[in-house]
């Protein structure tokens, strides 16, 4: 197994127990009665809003394993090019090259 599958691998794992954990804390819903709730309502849709980027976040790792298998790994969606190393080391389910990434934004 590649360094890079492992980073994954392990990352997949430690987001997936942060949903988890944020799972029972929404269980707990905010009372979202008049005059009540304040920063427990507050504190609930910040959990729910993490949870969703956390979601996100294992679908492109998820997906990014994926490449790996099919041997499409580290290659830009948008132009087709190698995806930096060094890049890839620091977001390793990036889908995008530096330059596609900023044009992007």
């Amino acid at each position: 197994m590649s360094s890079e599958q492992e980073r994954l691998d392990q990352a997949l794992e430690e987001t997936l127990v942060e949903i988890k954990q944020l799972n029972k804390k929404l269980e707990d819903k905010a009372d979202y009665g008049l005059g009540k709730g304040g920063p427990t309502i507050y504190e609930w849709e910040f959990n729910l809003a993490l949870r969703q980027s956390l979601e996100a976040k294992a679908k492109s790792i998820r997906a990014a394993l994926r490449k790996m298998q099919e041997g499409s790994y580290g290659v830009c969606e948008v132009c087709g090019q190698e995806i930096d190393a060094e890049r890839l080391a620091v977001l390793p389910h990036t889908t995008h090259c530096i330059k596609c990434a900023q044009a992007r934004r």
